[in-house]
């Protein structure tokens, strides 16, 4: 019996999820939330050996809550469930340590089939991520990543981009109001952006947010 927690912010799809895998007698349910830094807690304090992870996630993107849980429990299996793919956010899923990404829009059907495959020890890919990642290999250039931004730039990157104050993003993180802005100048050297704007352009373009008009 797989030990399981659903990371999902859309509560709907959360609930969800939690009803129909209450069913499954290979799965017990031992935490569900809908931030990714509730979810790193809830992931430390109780260590699952299986996860279904959205990939936008509030506070902290599903990618950068992986790469920390994966540090730690790095037997964990990892079936992304997402409502947005593009190419450099299945590499970045992947290189953090997933082991299947299934699109939401491929049904619930798709889903219990990608979760039972990863559970099992495989790897499983949606039809739409498995379409995307042939492109991926066809044309490698367009998952190129920003790995040049360190952990808690990237972090930062995300806190801004939702809007957050130097002041909100200092507290949320347990840092200092010039620490915030330290990072913010050197975020802003390194994309050769200049204002909060195309920060937050930036981080729709490479996956830590979803665009405001798009729902």
């Amino acid at each position: 019996m797989h030990r399981l927690i659903i990371i999902e912010d859309q509560t709907a799809i959360r609930e969800m999820l939690v009803e129909i895998l209450k069913t499954e007698s290979d799965y017990v349910l031992v935490g569900e939330c809908g931030d990714g830094q509730t979810a790193l807690s809830l992931c430390l304090e109780e260590k699952p050996d299986l996860l279904v992870l959205d990939a936008k996630l509030p506070g902290l993107n599903g990618v950068d809550l992986l790469r920390r849980v994966v540090r730690q429990l790095p037997q964990v299996r990892v079936l992304v469930f997402s409502g947005y793919e593009n190419p450099v956010l299945v590499r970045e899923m992947l290189e953090a340590g997933a082991h299947g990404f299934v699109e939401k829009t491929a049904g619930l059907t798709e889903f219990k089939k990608g979760l039972h495959t990863v559970a099992s020890g495989g790897t499983y890919f949606g039809p739409s991520v498995a379409a995307l990642m042939r492109d991926v290999v066809a044309n490698p250039a367009a998952s190129q990543t920003a790995d040049f931004l360190t952990e808690r730039e990237r972090e930062i990157l995300q806190l801004v981009a939702e809007s957050h104050s130097t002041k909100e993003i200092a507290l949320k993180l347990g840092i200092s109001v010039k620490t915030v802005d330290n990072h913010r100048t050197n975020l802003m050297r390194k994309l050769n952006l200049h204002d909060v704007a195309s920060l937050t352009r930036y981080a729709v373009d490479i996956g830590l947010i979803e665009s405001k008009t798009t729902g």
